[in-house]
């Protein structure tokens, strides 16, 4: 690591100290030993002194003639005696230095933080006690505004006068403060007055210098630093016990920082600089006029005497009607009475120049009251603009921005007066968006500011930009970048993310069809566009940054807006972007799905709780405006969850609240309500179950009043003709659609456009298929199909399974489940439905990747299950049909039954009462792996040491491990063999070769000899094992199980209604034939996509799964109902 001596050598050769070159003897020193510079003649150098020719022609010291400037001898950092504080910057300049260097070494070099306001504090000399509402004045109002906004403090920098005060006033703050930002003082003291500063001086630096404060009387003359400030800056203009010499460089570094930029990366906001005047003497007089003449705003302090009561009264005087020459009286009066050793000719002229800039002079006295320093300032500095033009305020917006204060801005600057025009508050809101403000973003665009014209491209890239260096999407967008294809090195990531990056996010985070897309159209993509085709472009590369978001893609930008807040975790900015927008109930739950995702991948725990709470907030608010909607309209409800949202890649409310896992918004009335409309289709849920029992095994009694549909026959046929192709009996669905689900709609309710029987039958006959095609129906011919299966599984395993070639069961059986495992693959190749990348409008089935559709298959437990059966299936039989491992294959079929049987669990779930109970066995298997790590480790430790003690001749490595695991195991359910392990109950005899005592355990299968030696032991660990393994561990299972039984069953409801959604939404998308004559479906599907990839002249109509296309004004209708009631 680099000293700071290296880092700061540089520093003599750029800053200078001034000495004095000529002796011009000082008119008032009678001994005339004493320069005006300040110093005695003993302290020049000689070549000072020789020039007595020149001395007695100049008659007067000048600091820019008399003196040379040489490299600093004071620098680096100076340490307070006996403070016990951080040491402070400290350096010794010469009065002509660039101030533009003194920036640069302070922010670059130092490290102090650019300021968003500078206050330079001035006054006169001032008493060591000020006022109670002065001393509240510097601690509550200036230090800690100066806090909040990141301000500089500028003064003196000595202990005496005004200086003392502010430096009291930090200190102060600072120890009352309990964390919050530094606050920033700085000195800018004359190096001529500096008491003790032989301490400071050192050619090389000082890392840090012993600086001796305080100690010597004070003289009036020379004043020591005082140790609250963080950096001084000790002026050289080559005079000695002279104040004032600092006032030039002074002026020129405030002015200097008036030109510079703060805001995020320098955005573009003039750091402003406020002189604030307290008391102060006639030469502030002088101080005041240079500042208005750089148009630097001063704020004078009225009632704290001096220059400041002066200017502020006779302010006053020229505000009010009157003559002007009553006006130069009452000034020339009041110039007198304040300062009555000046000249009053020279000070009035001083008075009369300032008040010529009166615009930039702000008056603030206690009378006004407990405002907070911030208004004040914000005050004085629209004071000084003195315009009603919107433009020339732009500064102390973007200010008040910076500092947060919206009251400030709303009162000052949105009282009326000001013009304001929506391009002049974008510079604005960018700050607000960027430091997340997300009041201020409320406050501009209530004010007129029009986001559509406000969000670019590349404003949009700009605020991604924002993410923190180390944050999670940071480095998501960098992967993106390097793995985009745009020949971007990987160690050099782009400075601002781009969007097709930020797209390409998404699509990891969401899927491929469900993010939002930032797509640009390159040579790289072009082989993806089969495998995810853009449909909705948020942005392309024709897009210039100066089109704004809307006009590329004909919506609002709240959306965009939204996204990026919930990718950056801004909870206030995503609530307020969420409100305004559009789709709120499928926002609500897209964002609560996103949240939930990238809090898992979080690594910091604070920033994933932080999401996690969010999510729960965003899965609250559609919830609760889910639930105003159903109480306003039941049917605007039901065609909300079916509602596709394209923000969401065309997801439904339904396909987003399941991956996202919002189980409160399946437990909702209104949600439970379409479930049960589904599940029976076109039959009235009112149906007994009995009576749909009856129907389905005796199929005439369909036709009868027995089975109740729920709607008139015209309107089923026009809400056919309405939604399109929803379901097919023989399981075919539209081939070269999108994504397909994972279990595949495949019922059809044959409209009369397919040409089929019924699309002309009479009402009573249309019956059949709308029985056979609801979801309830095809639950119990699969539920059925399913026992049947397995009771032929159980015979033929029991009594059909023979060595002989198979029989016509077993033959029946091996059908059976081919069609389970081509059932399989009609879902697995189908797209897999669990996805919500999966199942909106876009490419055909061919386009998706295959590795995509197989994963989302996998995601599903279920289908796990079914593959791991059919898997030992197939190598059963495989096994079986071989010579010589018949039993091999009896084994395998006999272990795979138990998982087929295992496999109906999946069908209880649809029982209120069973659905819960199977959670909570699947979360207790959970529970039972952590306790077999804890009894593994004990039982191994236990049975490796009896059996070391009690066989220690025994060489038969299957006997050794039985008793080293399976003993321990059983004796935990309460067998000890107690004949075995204790040598009081065998008969002592030397059975053993080998040297010791030994013991015969009774029996002729008791096993090889034991050991007599510590047997004590053996039957202490035995007790302990059995104390450890029976009370703690078991009873920490038990406690587990019940913890896990308590959790699960507060929320059984909120998970049976969930898990209902799953099992309906499965077998509303199964074909209405179960296995094994589901293969009729599958042929019939086969054909029907060979078909159509021979014709391919239409396109297919698009695929609807608990989907509806609403139309225009429905659209607006379910919108407009929705906004009413939020």
């Amino acid at each position: 690591m680099v000293g700071p001596e290296k880092e700061q050598s540089w520093i003599p050769k750029i800053f200078k100290k001034k000495t004095c070159t000529t002796f011009i003897a000082d008119p008032t020193d009678p001994g005339g030993t004493l320069c005006q510079c300040g110093r005695r003649r003993s302290d020049h150098p000689s070549v000072a002194v020789e020039d007595a020719f020149g001395a007695a022609v100049v008659t007067v010291w000048d600091s820019d003639l008399h003196t040379t400037e040489q490299p600093t001898d004071a620098y680096g950092d100076v340490d307070f005696v006996g403070v016990g504080r951080k040491a402070s910057n400290f350096l010794r300049l010469s009065d002509r230095t660039d101030p533009a260097t003194v920036y640069n070494l302070v922010t670059r070099t130092w490290g102090f933080r650019a300021p968003n306001l500078v206050v330079s504090v001035l006054g006169g000399s001032g008493g060591p006690v000020l006022q109670t509402w002065l001393q509240d004045l510097l601690r509550r109002g200036l230090v800690r505004a100066a806090q909040s906004t990141g301000a500089w403090i500028v003064t003196g920098g000595l202990h005496r006068g005004i200086g003392r005060h502010v430096g009291a006033a930090v200190r102060d703050h600072q120890t009352a403060s309990t964390g919050g930002t530094k606050v920033v003082a700085m000195g800018v003291a004359p190096w001529g007055v500096v008491r003790n500063r032989e301490a400071l001086t050192n050619p090389k630096g000082s890392f840090p210098a012993r600086y001796p404060w305080r100690g010597a009387p004070e003289d009036g003359v020379q004043f020591p630093l005082d140790y609250n400030y963080s950096a001084f800056f000790l002026v050289d203009d080559g005079t000695h016990g002279y104040l004032g010499g600092e006032n030039r460089f002074r002026l020129s570094f405030e002015s200097h920082i008036a030109q510079q930029k703060t805001g995020v990366g320098g955005t573009g906001i003039d750091i402003p600089v406020l002189l604030l005047l307290i008391d102060g003497d006639e030469k502030m007089l002088k101080r005041i006029e240079n500042a208005t003449k750089a148009q630097l705003p001063c704020l004078l302090v009225a009632g704290s005497g001096g220059a400041a009561d002066c200017l502020a009264e006779i302010l006053e005087d020229t505000m009010a009607p009157g003559g002007g020459g009553s006006r130069s009286g009452k000034a020339q009066d009041r110039i007198r009475r304040f300062f009555p050793k000046g000249d009053p000719e020279v000070l009035q002229a001083q008075v009369e120049r300032i008040m010529m800039r009166k615009e930039l002079l702000t008056v603030y006295s206690s009378d006004d009251g407990p405002e907070e320093f911030e208004t004040i300032v914000l005050k004085a500095l629209v004071k000084a603009c003195g315009s009603s033009e919107a433009s020339a305020y732009l500064d102390e917006l973007r200010l008040a921005v910076v500092w947060n204060r919206v009251d400030i801005a709303q009162s000052e600057l949105f009282r009326g007066d000001i013009q304001w025009r929506s391009f002049h508050l974008e510079a604005s809101l960018m700050d607000a968006l960027l430091n997340d403000r997300p009041e201020f973003v409320r406050l501009l665009i209530s004010h007129g500011l029009s986001l559509s014209h406000f969000l670019t491209p590349a404003r949009l890239a700009q605020l991604y930009s924002a993410a923190p260096p180390n944050s999670l999407i940071r480095s998501l967008l960098d992967q993106a970048s390097h793995g985009s294809g745009n020949k971007t090195p990987v160690h050099k990531p782009s400075a601002e993310p781009q969007l097709p990056d930020v797209g390409k996010v998404l699509r990891l985070l969401l899927g491929e069809t469900c993010a939002p897309r930032y797509y640009a159209v390159s040579a790289e993509d072009s082989h993806q566009g089969q495998g995810c085709k853009e449909s909705t472009n948020l942005l392309s590369d024709r897009a210039t940054s100066e089109l704004a978001l809307d006009a590329v893609l004909g919506q609002a930008p709240w959306s965009d807006l939204l996204l990026w807040a919930l990718l950056l975790n801004r909870a206030q900015m995503a609530m307020y972007f969420w409100e305004i927008g559009s789709n709120a109930v499928a926002s609500a739950l897209g964002g609560c799905l996103l949240l939930r995702v990238l809090a898992r991948m979080e690594s910091e725990a604070e920033e994933a709780a932080r999401r996690k709470d969010l999510a729960a907030k965003f899965e609250g608010l559609g919830v609760d405006l889910f639930g105003e909607c159903y109480r306003s309209s039941e049917h605007r409800a039901a065609r909300l969850l079916l509602r596709r949202c394209p923000l969401w890649g065309d997801a439904t409310c339904l396909q987003l609240a399941t991956k996202a896992d919002a189980r409160a918004f399946f437990a909702q009335d209104g949600v439970q309500s379409l479930l049960t409309q589904k599940w029976w289709g076109e039959m009235d849920s009112t149906t007994p179950i009995w009576a749909l029992v009856l129907a389905f095994f005796c199929p005439p009694l369909i036709y009868t009043n027995l089975i109740a549909f729920r709607r008139s026959d015209d309107e089923s046929i026009q809400k056919d003709l309405a939604s399109g192709v929803e379901r097919d009996i023989n399981g075919e669905g539209p081939a070269g659609l999108t994504e397909l689900p994972e279990k595949m709609p495949s019922r059809v309710s044959w409209p009369p456009s397919h040409g089929g029987c019924c699309g002309g039958c009479t009402p009573r006959l249309r019956r059949w298929p709308q029985f056979w095609g609801a979801p309830v129906t095809v639950f119990m011919g699969n539920v059925v199909s399913y026992l049947l299966f397995l009771l032929l599984f159980a015979r033929v395993l029991l009594i059909d399974f023979q060595p002989a070639p198979p029989c016509a069961l077993e033959l029946l059986l091996y059908f059976w489940a081919f069609t389970l495992l081509c059932e399989e693959f009609r879902q697995s190749l189908g797209g897999g439905w669990g996805s919500l990348a999966l199942g909106g409008p876009g490419p055909g089935p061919g386009r998706t990747p295959l590795r995509r559709r197989l994963h989302l298959y996998l995601t599903d437990t279920w289908n796990q299950c079914d593959l791991v059966a059919l898997t030992c299936f197939l190598l059963g039989v495989g096994c079986r049909l071989t010579p010589g491992l018949y039993d091999l294959g009896r084994t395998v079929l006999c272990l795979d039954f138990m998982v087929f049987t295992l496999r109906l669990l999946h069908i209880f779930t649809v029982n209120k009462q069973l659905g819960p109970k199977i959670v909570i066995v699947s979360k207790m298997v959970k529970d039972v792996f952590f306790f077999l790590f804890f009894l593994g480790v004990w039982l191994v430790a236990y049975g490796v040491a009896t059996e070391g003690l009690l066989r220690p001749q025994d060489r038969d490595l299957p006997n050794i491990l039985r008793r080293v695991f399976y003993r321990p195991y059983l004796q935990i359910f309460g067998q000890i063999p107690q004949e075995d392990m204790d040598v009081a109950l065998m008969e002592h005899i030397n059975c053993s070769s080998e040297q010791g005592i030994w013991a015969r355990p009774p029996g002729v299968q008791a096993g090889s000899c034991v050991s007599l030696y510590a047997n004590w032991l053996v039957v202490l660990l035995l007790i302990v094992f059995l104390l450890v393994a029976n009370i703690l561990l078991l009873n920490l299972l038990i406690a587990m199980f019940s913890y896990t039984f308590g959790k699960v069953q507060g929320n059984s409801d909120l998970y049976w209604k969930a898990q209902r959604y799953s099992l309906i939404r499965e077998f509303h998308s199964r074909p209405a034939l179960a296995p094994p004559l589901i293969v009729i479906s599958h042929v019939r599907l086969l054909i029907r996509r060979l078909r159509r990839r021979r014709a391919s002249s239409s396109p297919f109509p698009a695929f609807e799964h608990f989907r509806e296309s609403l139309g225009t004004k429905e659209t607006q209708g379910v919108g407009t109902r929705r906004k009413s009631r939020a």
